[in-house]
């Protein structure tokens, strides 16, 4: 049997990857520095070459690989890296019928329970009270800051967004996710309010959803794609107001998209339904906010249950 090399059969890969999974640039681009982080740090020429060994020897270097900042790369980055070697010996085994080293041998590094940081009602309430919505600005802001919370999304997702995207008449977002996979989200009263009042006060005739430079955009011709806000731009909004809020834990889009999501299952929703909200694809990335929820469950335990008469 003959054995490609590391180099030509990581081609073949990201090939299949694009081709035959239908991965994003994005994705793939990410597989690519990995793996050729993989093809620096292992010491194998061909495919047959990895062995216990080798692996052992990629795991030690990972652990001296320095991050650009010159710090160690965290344990989720190792893993990460891990988790594609695997993938890529998995695609070698059935996709390419090679005899190489199984993938469940490679063990990853023991790891914390992620931890989510999420804002409760309180915080929640002063942040979106933060925002000035006399202006347009105000009026993008707010709702921007609504509809992470509404719906749990992804900041590129919610970036992605245009304007006839959002049925006003259902309360409802089609929404294409990781791997363009489509889900249904839904507005609550407050993100579709603000949401029509943004859009009701733009001039412009123009197709993203959030946009930057409102007054030159009324002279833009549609699509208008350069108008659309930047991933940097959203990112800094939510900072923005928190910082205006007063709420000292920092917090991210992607903290409104924990906060959505812990506050279904503090108010009695399955741990399913949250996955499906959230676009997972399994149930384990779900069960991380269960760390959150239990204390509260606990509490409530202690409240209700047991309040038995002594004799």
């Amino acid at each position: 049997m003959s054995y490609p090399t590391l180099a030509n059969a990581i081609e073949r890969y990201l090939m299949f990857l694009a081709a035959e999974e239908n991965k994003s640039p994005l994705t793939v681009q990410n597989y690519r520095e990995s793996l050729t982080l993989l093809s620096a740090l292992c010491p194998v020429k061909t495919v047959k070459d990895f062995n216990k060994e080798s692996v052992r020897l990629y795991k030690q270097r990972l652990h001296e690989e320095r991050s650009r900042r010159g710090g160690a790369l965290s344990v989720s980055t190792k893993n990460h890296h891990l988790t594609i070697l695997r993938a890529f010996l998995r695609f070698l085994i059935q996709e390419e019928e090679l005899d190489v080293y199984p993938p469940d041998r490679v063990k990853r590094f023991q790891q914390e329970p992620r931890k989510v940081k999420v804002l409760f009602s309180e915080e929640l309430e002063r942040l979106f009270h933060s925002v000035d919505t006399v202006t347009k600005e105000g009026k993008r802001d707010r709702a921007i800051l609504e509809l992470f919370f509404s719906t749990g999304m992804r900041l590129a997702e919610l970036r992605s967004l245009n304007r006839r995207d959002i049925n006003f008449s259902t309360g409802e977002i089609s929404v294409r996710g990781k791997r363009s996979k489509l889900r249904v989200v839904f507005l609550s009263s407050e993100s579709k309010k603000w949401l029509k009042e943004y859009i009701d006060n733009r001039l412009d005739h123009l197709d993203p959803l959030f946009i930057r430079s409102h007054t030159l955009a009324v002279k833009a011709m549609p699509p208008g794609e350069n108008f659309r806000l930047s991933r940097v731009s959203i990112y800094n909004i939510v900072k923005k107001y928190a910082l205006l809020a007063g709420i000292v834990t920092n917090p991210s889009p992607h903290t409104l998209r924990h906060s959505f999501a812990t506050d279904l299952l503090t108010h009695g929703a399955d741990l399913r339904s949250v996955q499906e909200l959230l676009g997972h694809r399994d149930l384990s990335t779900t069960q991380v906010y269960t760390h959150v929820t239990n204390p509260m469950l606990k509490e409530v335990h202690a409240k209700f249950h047991g309040k038995r008469v002594k004799k």
